[in-house]
């Protein structure tokens, strides 16, 4: 008698599969090279069914192991590469991983740190992926799970992080760190993880994609998908770079294409012909990070570089630096190349379909890209939640005293932080339309500015006190609107575009582990 996955698990993980038919798309990987062609011998699609013994001696062994082990459900780690395809965004559902086994497992201490630097000790099984360990904190702190949460690793020596991917087992990325370094993990908001499912076009410009085959007019953001996620074919990434001369302090501007095999870069111009390219990087052996100080450590020419680093090393010798010219770029660049890693590694998963009565696997790779898209699409489209939920502001009885102090406690207000402060911590949190954070004026003494994120850039606006019949008003449009406080203020703009270019949906914050 076999069971599917599911019903090792609870009743509200079942409920949570049952909603979000897409944990057909990818809920785990193929444990050897036979499982993964063929499905029936693959251990992860079934787990252990707990039957009563056919005789008093089974039965008694039975009862010892219960007695022993009361409780405790053998559930295999699964590998995730794609949880913003598989899971609900109402319910917390932690993988495989965070399930006690009936056998030991070897057990690490990690920490963890938040973005104003407190930690956290983590005792965890040394094969729990990146994603468990964010629902694990999301757990243990009483986050609201937004699926924004998001593990980073921080090489402070050379001055680089990167996103570690949900699917990625932390203990392996530890064992990279050298014994002298002082590496960190840290756990905060990142509202551009999974932000390509949701609008793909925003990040591959059209002057930077070219696409293997003819389109008629403009191509549907499912179809952008489908290209980016498909495992034989990818589009091809061009534009100029600059790229750090191997062994001098030197940058060279050069023409860059991005294609399934690897990052070449053109010896003629643009020229794309194959006696003019030559080889730069491939992603096996690799990972891709954003470099933080890139212009005072490397002497780049802009502020947005990222560089490709060796596993198995740290150097900064061993770091292939380039630079793009402005943010929209490098997240381009970066982005194809994470979605390239991914796609090569699309071999070692299985479709599966939990929405009926029983489990199957999806045989044809066509229902199986449509099943992952569709509802990939269509969750996302119900995870923003509001933080405000009042109307139109109304003149407030409390005292002028009050209303300038009341905003102090908000997560979304930071106290004199600079322009450069507000625009690194809106980067780090995702380029995401209404990304915002309010902070005192430094050029205006006893104003604000709300500082947010549309089209990928980063805009500033300057909120205006104002004084009538003895009462003090905060406004962004020269009075016309007004408001007692900044909560007010906020909170209309969650609700209201007004005369911003877009709707206040996610706050930067620094919370504490």
């Amino acid at each position: 008698m076999t069971t599917s996955l599911q019903d090792g698990q609870s009743a509200a993980d079942r409920a949570a599969a049952r909603d979000s038919p897409l944990a057909a798309q990818v809920c785990g990987a193929a444990q050897g090279r036979d499982d993964a062609h063929d499905p029936a011998r693959a251990p992860w699609l079934h787990a252990r069914a707990l039957v009563p013994a056919p005789d008093g001696t089974r039965g008694c062994a039975a009862d010892r192991r219960k007695k022993k082990d009361l409780d405790v459900l053998e559930t295999p780690s699964i590998p995730n590469p794609f949880p913003e395809l598989c899971c609900s965004p109402f319910t917390s559902v932690l993988s495989a991983g965070l399930f006690p086994k009936a056998n030991s497992r070897k057990k690490q201490v990690i920490k963890v740190y938040s973005e104003d630097e407190t930690s956290r000790a983590l005792e965890v099984p040394s094969d729990i992926t990146a994603r468990d360990v964010c629902q694990l904190l999301i757990l243990k702190n009483h986050y609201v799970d937004d699926h924004s949460w998001t593990l980073f690793e921080h090489l402070p020596h050379i001055g680089v992080e990167r996103i570690i991917e949900d699917h990625e087992l932390v203990t392996e990325v530890l064992s990279n760190w050298g014994m002298e370094e002082e590496n960190k993990l840290f756990f905060r908001k990142n509202y551009a993880k999974y932000e390509f499912f949701k609008n793909p076009m925003y990040f591959f410009p059209e002057h930077m994609v070219s696409f293997a085959t003819e389109t008629n007019g403009e191509i549907s953001p499912t179809q952008i998908l489908q290209m980016f996620l498909s495992s034989t074919t990818y589009p091809e990434i061009h534009g100029f770079l600059h790229a750090k001369e191997q062994g001098k302090k030197s940058w060279k501007k050069i023409y860059f294409l991005l294609r399934r095999s690897g990052l070449y870069f053109s010896t003629k111009g643009t020229s794309k012909e194959p006696r003019h390219l030559q080889f730069f990087s491939e992603f096996g052996s690799s990972d891709i990070y954003v470099s933080l100080t890139g212009r005072k450590k490397h002497g780049a020419p802009t502020h947005y570089g990222f560089c490709f680093k060796p596993n198995k090393a740290g150097g900064p010798r061993d770091l292939k630096m380039l630079c793009a010219e402005e943010e929209q770029s490098r997240t381009c660049w970066v982005t194809a190349i994470r979605l390239l890693k991914r796609s090569i590694s699309e071999n070692s998963l299985v479709a599966m379909d939990f929405s009926g009565q029983k489990s199957r696997v999806i045989e044809n790779p066509t229902e199986a890209l449509s099943v992952a898209v569709e509802e990939g699409l269509a969750w996302r489209k119900k995870g923003c939640l509001r933080l405000g939920v009042h109307g139109s502001p109304t003149a407030s009885s409390q005292s002028s005293a009050a209303n300038m102090a009341i905003h102090r406690s908000q997560p979304w207000f930071h106290h004199k932080i600079s322009r450069d402060e507000a625009q690194r911590l809106i980067i780090q949190q995702g380029l995401v339309d209404g990304v915002f954070l309010v902070r005192d004026s430094q050029s205006n003494p006893k104003t604000f500015v709300l500082s947010m994120s549309h089209g990928q850039k980063i805009k500033h606006f300057q909120i205006i006190p104002i004084e009538d019949d003895g009462a003090m008003f905060h406004t962004l449009d020269d009075g016309h609107t007004r408001f007692t406080d900044l909560i007010q203020l906020v909170e209309f703009y969650q609700l209201n575009k007004g005369v911003l270019p877009c709707k206040l949906k996610h706050y930067c914050a620094r919370m504490a582990l």
